[in-house]
């Protein structure tokens, strides 16, 4: 009974922690691209792209402490931490193993971005997003056991294509920033001014 309940812990916690880096994304997405422009300035839209990468750093975790838990693979920590380490289905378990690395990475940098990291650092790291959510979607297609399920499918090729979608607008029709509305908001959300 441990054993299945586990299993479905670490499989639910799984899938919403990939929903949620796609809703962080596509909020980023939403915010760069200028879709929500008029808005854009308002502290909360960026405190909720913040909320939403952090809570899935949560759900990550639980993810992974479900997975040691669960005896039927026995994962270990090594196997969860270091790609190419699990003797199930290695190549889909090391996407996963990346893209939590990715996500550390970005949510680390994303925290120390007023304090110690420069902006050229954060926007490279925060870049990374991209093959986070790449190598996320990979890891449940390959690792997951519901992708078959139209229940877990639709959202996965909603947000995939909403993802690829907005990336392509980003990239093809940039919209400048508004260096004074994120300074503003910046000094709303940290409450100090950001460095310039």
């Amino acid at each position: 009974m441990t054993d299945q309940l586990s299993w479905y812990v670490a499989r639910a916690a799984g899938l919403t922690s990939w929903l949620l880096v796609a809703a962080s994304i596509l909020w980023g997405l939403f915010l760069s691209t200028g879709v929500l422009r008029s808005r854009a300035g308002r502290p909360w839209m960026l405190d909720l792209h913040r909320f939403l990468g952090g809570l899935s750093v949560s759900f990550v975790a639980v993810h992974l402490v479900a997975l040691a838990a669960d005896t039927y693979v026995a994962f270990g920590w090594r196997e969860l931490l270091v790609p190419m380490a699990s003797e199930w289905r290695p190549g889909a378990v090391a996407w996963g193993v990346v893209a939590f690395w990715l996500l550390v990475a970005v949510q680390v940098t994303s925290m120390l971005r007023r304090r110690l990291v420069s902006e050229r650092i954060w926007r490279a790291v925060h870049g990374s997003s991209f093959i986070l959510f790449g190598a996320g979607t990979v890891h449940a297609i390959e690792a997951g056991s519901d992708v078959t399920s139209p229940i877990v499918a639709l959202p996965l090729g909603i947000a995939t294509l909403g993802v690829l979608g907005l990336t392509w607008w980003r990239v093809l029709a940039p919209v400048p920033e508004n260096p004074a509305t994120l300074r503003a908001a910046a000094r709303v959300t940290t409450g100090s001014a950001p460095n310039t």
